[in-house]
């Protein structure tokens, strides 16, 4: 008798492996971090094989210490980090070099290069904005860089992949090379109302189509990965935040998400229309199961959660992340300081390629308290732009949303102190689940529902609680003052690194 359906949250960190039961319960969680490569300013890289084997010890370790038998799994949902970029040899398959992250700054040159031909293209087309983060840039520079790898893919014999791509090729023992409508929609070379991939941009970027994966609904089969001598369907493949979207059950348009994880994204399901967005935001395709799809607008902030990290672990102000919670509730405010973690560039609404982190308003009686406080309400101040960049698109596009209530998930969602000035900064209800693991939750219902796991999205839905509502509190002249200064420090680093 199937009575598991598990989970692979491959993230920009660490790789996790989450089982849960029929009741969506979460049964076990196995996470193994695995190594951030740095080889320049603004490069950032992972190792593939490192990618593969750290998110298969977790799935193995899981199923070990659970005692459970993969006869009783009824199915693999697969969630991951999008747009980062690997390329590897289909006779070997080792990969041709490291994948490039989706954090990574490298190929702004190729992007600038785009901008004046295809820039109105790439956006009416993929609905994203010409940007370093996509993966379609990254894809050319391996080509560029590593000799005879065009050539080679031009004849099917170099393949590329998101890590979801690469993760089922490998499960599969090399049967299948394929994507979801979520992850090709991250490439920039994907065109989201076609739901095929773009010869305009493919021909742009000089990528020859013979490399790149089939592409299915998130909701499919995708393949088999054979555990413990069990052959069991990979039914569910979705980017991360559209997997936690769905995991949030914004199945209605209208509904909204934000995840706090390494970054923040914050994404809401506009049903069957694809709306262009006119204040930075990106038009994006949401998680589904055919090819009447749902789209969503996304706003994207690069360092969220990575900002209390780097305190930690750069800084070194702080020894354990959970510790900014309780430095920050020392001081009343951040006395005057704030904090721009524009560490590789700033996302939507700015989508400044050259922006840098910068901290201003330090004084002579500036505290670590003080600074570790700014850390924090940097988070939340570049949510609260993304809220209000969505809301100003709804209001020109006439769906009438004034984004009063946001569902939020991720690490970082666990910090009350966060989650009460990220209600307060941006006048809205901030709704906490209590299954907060909603990216893998969101993979695995993909997955159970297709595999006939759960019956259908009403299942799912009538299990999904609240945990606690944040409510607005903060007056508003103090609040127009903060953004006011919010605002004036983002200023300071635009453009720093444009040289």
């Amino acid at each position: 008798m199937k009575k598991y359906v598990i989970s692979l949250d491959q993230g920009t960190t660490s790789s996790r492996a989450i089982l849960f039961d029929k009741e969506q319960k979460i049964i076990g969680v196995e996470q193994k971090e695995f190594k951030q490569i740095y080889p320049r300013e603004g490069w950032v890289e992972h190792d593939p094989m490192e990618i593969y084997s750290s998110q298969f010890s977790v799935m193995t370790d899981l199923i070990v210490k659970t005692k459970i038998r993969a006869a009783e799994i009824a199915a693999v949902g697969i969630t991951n980090q999008r747009e980062t970029t690997i390329l590897w040899d289909k006779n070997t398959g080792l990969p041709i070099y490291n994948a490039i992250v989706w954090q990574c700054r490298r190929t702004s040159g190729i992007v600038d290069s785009l901008k004046n031909e295809y820039a109105d293209h790439i956006t009416k087309t993929t609905g994203l904005v010409p940007d370093a983060y996509f993966s379609g840039t990254k894809i050319k520079w391996i080509l560029d860089k590593i000799e005879g790898a065009r050539e080679r893919a031009k004849k099917g014999e170099i393949l590329f992949g998101t890590v979801d791509t690469w993760l089922i090729w490998i499960l599969s023992g090399g049967k299948a090379h394929v994507t979801d409508y979520t992850n090709a929609s991250r490439t920039m070379i994907f065109d989201i109302h076609k739901l095929d991939w773009d010869d305009t941009l493919l021909a742009a970027l000089d990528i020859p189509r013979e490399m790149l994966p089939q592409v299915l609904p998130s909701g499919s089969i995708f393949g088999s990965a054979i555990i413990d001598g069990e052959e069991i369907p990979i039914a569910g493949n979705a980017g991360d935040q559209q997997a936690a979207l769905f995991g949030q059950c914004c199945f209605e348009k209208g509904e909204a998400k934000c995840t706090y994880g390494t970054g923040c994204f914050l994404l809401m399901n506009t049903g069957t229309q694809a709306v262009e967005s006119k204040n930075g935001l990106l038009t994006t395709i949401a998680a589904g199961f055919d090819k009447n799809v749902q789209y969503a607008l996304e706003g994207s902030v690069f360092t969220g959660g990575a900002v209390i990290q780097w305190l930690r672990d750069e800084m070194r102000i702080i020894t354990d992340s959970a510790d900014s919670e309780f430095f920050a509730g020392k001081v009343e405010d951040t006395g005057g300081v704030y904090l721009v973690p524009a560490f590789t560039g700033l996302g939507a609404p700015y989508w400044d390629m050259y922006a840098r982190g910068c901290i201003v308003g330090i004084t002579r009686g500036t505290k670590r308290a003080h600074i570790i406080r700014a850390a924090q309400e940097s988070i939340a101040y570049q949510v609260m732009d993304l809220l209000e960049a969505m809301r100003n698109d709804l209001s020109e596009s006439g769906i009438k949303n004034t984004m009063n209530e946001l569902k939020v998930d991720g690490g970082a969602s666990r910090d009350k102190f966060l989650m009460q000035f990220q209600s307060d900064i941006t006048r809205a209800e901030i709704i906490r689940p209590q299954v907060r693991e909603t990216t893998a939750l969101g993979a695995a219902c993909l997955a159970g529902i297709t595999a006939g796991f759960w019956k259908n999205l009403d299942e799912i839905k009538n299990r999904w609680q609240k945990d606690i509502i944040f409510a607005p509190r903060m007056p508003a002249e103090k609040r127009e003052t903060l953004v006011k200064n919010w605002h004036k420090a983002v200023d300071r680093s635009r453009n720093w690194a444009e040289d």
